[in-house]
């Protein structure tokens, strides 16, 4: 007997225990009025089987509820064993990761419709561009005082919002997995906008997986318990289409894949001197990236170390050969790690370097620039300096540090700091971005695993090349309520 199969008819056995019970208190004066005949003794033993079915019956739903704490249990240990994520706190489930764990304790094929409904109210203090004003992100700051109007705006937005499918089964021996899901926060040629914007669909199958979700060189779990959408910019946060492949064992995780290349390259000054040559410059993908992690998962946490070998190229549209053109090899190193330091609580912490890599960053930079080589001639000889220019990575790091504190079991706290510094080409605009910074603290209560409610205050700055600084404060009042089909069961 399997069992999911042995769980269900244990329960319909305590239902109808139950049941028996409560027909046996309901009608117990009827039936003492039918057989007013009884003897004392008869109606008293039939007094101490009711008494016996009643105990029957909660000693059958405290051994269930002894049976779901083994289940979760066994699962940690099993979790830890393969290398899987650790569950965190229910405050910060997700709903399809909520219905994930119960497909995994139900067994069997499971499919789920979650997602949640939210609403974010922001008091900003000073200003960013109109089309990021329900999101601080450094690199969106004014590039020059009063650039995008006056300070102190308001807005209340249901952007945040989200909808998804999972569906998980066995197929020949393997589990398969498959997962769509979007929000309605707009980017790009919507940015701005409350639309649709994919955020993963993919399918895994054992040990492969393709499609798109988060890039195999990031590490999501420190990202923290924050309220505001777009998050500290310091760290690889991209989904990027992809197809991977993963080995377990014990508590170790490898996994290598190829992905979706997109290069962000700046023309930088060459603008100035020859316009229709900068504005011809375009960044142009011509083989994938490589992305590979390694992750070691611990009662105490786990430690991950990602990489990435790409190609950074550029062309010229419509120009003769397409020239000027070239390639640089991009690079990058990603090291994180979670620390459990009391009860519930968790340390983030992640420090990233490369060159090539701001495609990659949840903010901040761009990946090719030009750079002006002077040539100064010798002495003897004499002549005057010649100035060639030539395209270069740029180089980049990030870096976060968050605390997530639980109060209790519904009030938390997120609190820390990320940066973003690019050390600039010397040929890139005055403008150019150089470093974010950003920080928050918030108070979160969850008074049921399907409500979230909280405020949230968040601090940003952004410095340019040229050195000219600009920065937000900002407080938002966020309210959420998550959903799932499997609650409807």
């Amino acid at each position: 007997m399997d069992r999911q199969y042995a769980r269900r008819s244990h329960s319909l056995l305590v239902a109808a225990s139950a049941a028996f019970a409560v027909s046996l208190a309901s009608g117990g004066h009827a039936l003492a009025q039918a057989a007013s005949g009884l003897s004392p003794q008869e109606v008293e033993q039939l007094r101490a089987e009711l008494k016996a079915v009643r105990a029957e019956a909660q000693a059958a739903h405290a051994q269930e509820a002894a049976r779901e704490q083994k289940i979760d249990e066994l699962q940690r240990r099993l979790d830890t064993a393969t290398g899987a994520p650790p569950t965190p706190p229910i405050a910060t489930i997700e709903p399809a990761q909520q219905g994930a764990k119960a497909a995994r304790a139900e067994g069997g094929p499971n499919f789920e419709i979650y997602g949640f409904a939210q609403v974010d109210y922001t008091q900003d203090f000073n200003r960013v561009n109109p089309a990021w004003e329900d999101a601080l992100r450094p690199s969106r700051l004014p590039t020059f005082k009063g650039e995008f109007g006056e300070n102190g705006q308001s807005s209340i937005s249901a952007k945040q919002s989200r909808f998804g499918v999972q569906a998980s089964q066995d197929i020949a021996g393997q589990p398969l997995f498959v997962k769509f899901e979007f929000d309605l926060f707009g980017v790009g040629a919507d940015e701005g906008q409350t639309t649709m914007r994919l955020r993963h669909f993919y399918g895994q199958w054992g040990p492969i997986l393709g499609g798109q979700t988060n890039t195999n060189w990031m590490d999501v779990d420190i990202f923290p318990n924050t309220m505001e959408y777009w998050g500290p910019p310091g760290m690889v946060f991209l989904r990027n289409p992809q197809i991977r492949y993963t080995y377990k064992t014990g508590g170790n995780e490898l996994a290598v894949a190829i992905e979706k290349p997109g290069n962000d390259v700046d023309a930088g000054n060459i603008r100035e001197f020859d316009p229709a040559l900068g504005a011809s410059i375009q960044g142009s993908e011509k083989i994938p990236d490589l992305t590979a992690h390694w992750r070691y998962n611990g009662d105490w946490g786990h430690i991950q170390l990602g990489g990435i070998l790409r190609q950074v190229s550029f062309d010229s549209a419509g120009t003769p050969d397409n020239q000027p053109k070239g390639h640089k090899t991009g690079w990058g190193l990603n090291l994180t790690g979670n620390i459990k330091t009391w009860q519930k609580d968790v340390l983030h912490l992640g420090i990233v370097y490369g060159e090539g890599i701001a495609t990659y960053m949840n903010d901040g930079g761009v990946d090719l620039g030009p750079k002006a080589n002077v040539f100064i001639p010798p002495p003897v000889g004499g002549g005057l300096p010649v100035v060639t220019l030539s395209p270069d990575v740029v180089p980049l790091t990030g870096a976060l540090i968050y605390y997530d504190h639980y109060w209790n079991d519904r009030w938390s706290t997120a609190l820390g700091w990320s940066v973003t510094h690019v050390d600039n080409l010397n040929f890139q605009e005055a403008t150019a971005f150089q470093t974010g910074q950003y920080a928050s603290i918030n108070l979160l209560w969850t008074p049921e695993k399907h409500i979230l409610a909280g405020a949230e205050y968040i601090w940003g700055q952004r410095e340019g090349k040229d050195g000219f600084h600009s920065q937000d404060n900002r407080v938002q009042f966020s309210f959420k309520y998550s959903f799932s089909s499997n609650d409807f069961r």
